[in-house]
């Protein structure tokens, strides 16, 4: 058994161990409205794809791996049998970072979530 030799490493290791399990399911080609909080403010973004337990989407800046992240995906009513969009308030954990052009690639492991229904 191999000891880390710092908590990055630590970090670096948990988030790839739980990337692992974002890869092992399904992943949909679904481009959804995505409203990211984080210290630097604000940012509207779109999935690129979704899983059951994960989301991939971009941003103008990146994010450590390792680091927390709360999100908002909205879901529209047509898609889900609704009759006011669904608010999918999220937060999860930065498992990979890459950067695409001028953005940076975010594949983000979902921890928590609730459904927030819209009013009409």
């Amino acid at each position: 058994m191999q000891i880390p030799q710092s908590a990055s490493e630590t970090i670096s290791k948990a988030a790839a161990s739980r990337y692992a399990e974002l890869q092992s399911a399904a992943r949909f080609p679904v481009r959804l409205p995505i409203s990211v909080k984080s210290n630097a403010g604000d940012r509207l973004t779109e999935s690129e794809n979704i899983s059951a337990n994960g989301v991939l989407f971009q941003l103008d800046s990146g994010m450590p791996v390792g680091s927390a992240v709360d999100f908002t995906i909205s879901l529209p009513a047509e898609i889900v049998g609704a009759t006011a969009d669904v608010q999918l308030q999220c937060r999860g954990r930065v498992a990979r970072s890459f950067s695409e052009g001028t953005r940076v690639g975010l594949g983000v492991v979902i921890e928590e979530y609730q459904y927030k229904r819209g009013e009409n």
